[in-house]
């Protein structure tokens, strides 16, 4: 490791750099005998950053790092999935500082620090007054354990320490509660309205420091929640995932011992330290960062947990990295887009954030809980996004433990297309574990069966306590929101049917653990709204025995809505798919009973702007609240409308003359009309937008988008941007596949996307034309139409 990173300060790595380029525009030429390599979008800084905001991106299995070089001394920030308080904040575990004496990243040192794509890890070397030194940042995809090693051409001291914000009990006021469930309102109890973030437990431990956090005895969001939303009845059945939760680990050296404690300030937040030194000066140190999350009754059931986490690291030290960076190599393999226009040109970015952002995804490919779409794991001080909020480096704008599903379906959408069906796993272990929370809560406000799910709800599943109101009127309908954006939202869940669906028919995977899933949120829907009809009439149905969906809201956008169009074709889309699932998964008496729903499923609306025929947000509405365009949802991500299909002028009108489309129409944040115009064919336009989504971030790393609507890095704005890329290159309906139906012609590429029943197309255009066509399987061939034009 030492060697090859010398050669990158000396005048050999020019030589290997020059044999690297060779071999790289060799593969390009060879088609498929060589891919081109993802290293080529390996991010390389050659200065030291300024503060957090310039930090790389670094992680695997579920934990995020931010990893930057500052004043001579490397800190790492290390986050994980599913680290919440009882407030419902994601926590950060803490930042780690590393400094080596003598020092080869002091003032005016020869630096480098690289983010290496396909090994997952980042490689930092310095060099000053004849000393060398490298560091190697990396995560073990297959347990929780961080490692930093340090190699050197000379003996140097390692001093390593773990900070800590958190070593005092911290009350949150005004803004920075939108970190947690309690945003601008209050939860009450003692003392009063107070929301306070509990000190970590942190100390030596023999050679170690261990820190943990542990949600005990006190009101959780979960309790607050419970109460205000009238289901105490029902507490003791609700699944509760913040109740005994505790979360930390230790850090630890090699020949190195405790060095005691000290104070200091980072930007806005003071902060404790608990140092380990070296021993002795030596050419290598390994710093190692071991992690334990437990549902535990009691602390020493962690503490066992922590130490199996160790037991197993050392048993498998010798193999641990060759494993891991196997793992992120196959990642690279199962998919790519290359855009092989001169490297730094806008189209050339397009491709390398699309990559760069992959990787920001497949660092919690085995999270508990699903990657935020506000930040992920690679939020860093705020004030550094936002200057008024001189707040801890654990907030987030949007919470913590809150699901804002309108946002997490865009971060999860393109994993179908990528072949990281793996990845989905946390995003449906999410819905599983609160199904039943969904369901009790349709019981006991309404007395019939499905599972409701509102937006803005909670890792438990219940509306997130603020956005359900706390002013709400006498005799207002328990179930509901009393929120003016998100009241009758009830539809967004029905994408994240469609998804465990699709990996059944991309991934022939077996799926009969989520149908019940998708059934009870169908089942909802047929129950409620004839519910509702029945509150208001005799009738069940409308005068042609049709669901009334009313009232509906289209997005957050028309409100008070009466068939908003996104739902009809949301239940639409669902219901077909379903039916299309082999026999081995519906019974006959459940198949004749979902055709009996989808018959009751009323029309799509339409309008007319100068004669041009459009999709309506709905067949009628009250107001327009936000600036989403759900009129286009029968599009992406319903698929109702699009190449091959019926209706398409009516939808490319729709993109073209509807005057909200085209107020409402940006690249910014969860905005979705690069996917419209790819989906629709329309090139010119797809490209514009991508060049607007997937360019660089503005900020140090590329793909640090944001904030936009929401937090940075914006995962919604790079998921959203992935989805466009992908439909700009391949589109499926049914068993057609369409290659390139809204790409550049001047753009060459070389991509390998999946579609579904389980084929993969890999395809190489250059000069307008396509050199390459890989399929698998082969008999697949003649269900692709290459629409280039």
């Amino acid at each position: 490791m030492l060697r090859s990173v010398l050669y990158r300060v000396s005048g050999r790595f020019r030589i290997f750099l020059l044999l690297t380029n060779l071999l790289f525009i060799s593969s390009i030429r060879s088609g498929f005998a060589q891919p081109a390599a993802i290293d080529q979008y390996n991010v390389v800084w050659t200065s030291q950053s300024k503060n957090s905001s310039e930090s790389m991106p670094c992680g695997g299995g579920d934990i995020g790092l931010n990893v930057w070089v500052e004043k001579g001394a490397l800190l790492i920030y290390v986050s994980r999935s599913g680290t919440f308080d009882h407030n419902n904040t994601l926590l950060k575990l803490g930042r780690i500082r590393l400094k080596l004496s003598p020092n080869p990243f002091d003032e005016g040192a020869t630096f480098r620090q690289e983010l290496i794509l396909n090994k997952g890890h980042i490689t930092i070397s310095g060099s000053r007054s004849g000393a060398l030194a490298a560091i190697t940042v990396w995560v073990d995809v297959f347990r929780p354990v961080v490692h930093v090693d340090v190699s050197s051409d000379k003996a140097l001291r390692a001093e390593a320490a773990f900070e800590s914000w958190r070593y005092v009990d911290h009350v949150t006021n005004g803004k920075e509660n939108n970190a947690n469930s309690y945003k601008w309102a209050r939860p009450g109890g003692a003392p009063p309205d107070e929301v306070k973030t509990l000190k970590d437990a942190i100390q030596f431990s023999g050679d170690d420091v261990v820190f943990y956090h542990r949600n005990g005895a006190e009101r959780s969001a979960f309790d607050v929640t419970v109460q205000q939303q009238g289901l105490d009845s029902v507490k003791s059945h609700l699944f509760n995932p913040l109740t005994d939760l505790t979360f930390g680990g230790s850090l630890s050296g090699t020949n190195m011992k405790p060095a005691g404690t000290y104070q200091g300030r980072y930007l806005d937040t003071n902060f404790q330290g608990w140092k380990l030194t070296s021993t002795k000066a030596a050419r290598a140190h390994s710093i190692l960062i071991q992690l334990h999350t437990e549902k535990a009754a009691q602390i020493e059931n962690w503490q066992r947990g922590l130490e199996n986490v160790k037991k197993e690291a050392a048993d498998v030290a010798k193999t641990a990295q060759q494993k891991t960076q196997s793992w992120w190599n196959d990642f690279w393999t199962k998919s790519f887009i290359y855009v092989t226009t001169p490297p730094n040109s806008p189209e050339w970015q397009v491709a390398r954030n699309y990559q760069l952002f992959r990787y920001m995804l497949g660092c919690n490919a085995f999270g508990k809980y699903p990657t935020k779409f506000n930040g992920g794991l690679f939020t860093y001080d705020p004030s550094l996004t936002d200057s008024t909020m001189t707040y801890t480096p654990d907030f987030r704008n949007w919470g913590g433990g809150i699901h804002t599903a309108q946002n997490q379906r865009l971060v999860y959408w393109p994993m179908l297309k990528s072949g990281d069906w793996s990845l989905m796993k946390p995003q449906f272990d999410f819905y599983l574990n609160i199904l039943k929370n969904a369901e009790l809560r349709t019981a006991v406000y309404w007395q019939h069966k499905g599972a409701s799910f509102t937006e803005q709800i909670e890792n438990f599943g219940l509306p997130n306590f603020a956005e359900y109101g706390t002013k709400r009127p006498v005799g207002y309908d328990k179930g509901m929101e009393y929120n003016a954006w998100l009241e009758y939202e009830w539809d967004t869940v029905l994408e994240f049917c469609l998804m465990m669906l699709e990996t059944e028919r991309y991934a022939g995977q077996d799926i009969s653990h989520y149908v019940p899933f998708v059934e009870s949120c169908l089942t909802f829907f047929d129950e409620h709204y004839q519910y509702l009809a029945k509150k208001r009439g005799s009738k069940a149905l409308d005068g042609d025995k049709k669901l009334i969906l009313y009232p509906g809201s289209a997005a957050e956008t028309y409100k008070m809505a009466y068939n908003p169009s996104s739902t009809i074709s949301a239940l639409r889309t669902v219901l077909i798919r379903l039916l299309e699932l082999p026999d081995t998964y519906l019974t006959t008496q459940k198949r004749e009973a979902w055709k009996a729903m989808l018959s009751r499923i009323p029309p799509i609306s339409f309008r007319s702007f100068d004669g041009h025929p459009t999709i309506a947000p709905a067949r009628l509405w009250e107001r327009i609240n936000n600036v989403e365009t759900p009129q286009l949802y029968p599009v992406f991500p319903w698929g109702i409308y699009g190449l091959g299909k019926a209706g398409l002028d009516t939808a490319i009108n729709t993109y073209r003359y509807d005057t909200d489309a085209l107020k409402f129409r940006s690249h910014v944040g969860w905005k979705q009309d690069n996917i419209f115009a790819a989906r629709l064919g329309l090139t010119d336009e797809a490209a514009r937008l991508t060049l607007l989504k997937l360019g660089n971030s503005g900020r140090r790393f590329p793909t640090f988008w944001g904030p936009g609507y929401d937090w940075t890095p914006d995962h919604n704005w790079g998921g959203s941007g992935m989805i466009g890329l992908q439909e700009m290159l391949l589109q499926a309906d049914g068993r057609t596949i369409y290659l390139f139906p809204a790409w550049p012609k001047n753009w060459d590429v070389h991509v390998k996307l999946h579609a579904p029943y389980n084929t993969t197309i890999e395809a190489v255009l250059k000069n307008g034309k396509l050199e390459s066509l890989l399929v698998t399987p082969e008999s697949r061939r003649n269900d692709i139409v290459n629409l280039l034009k």
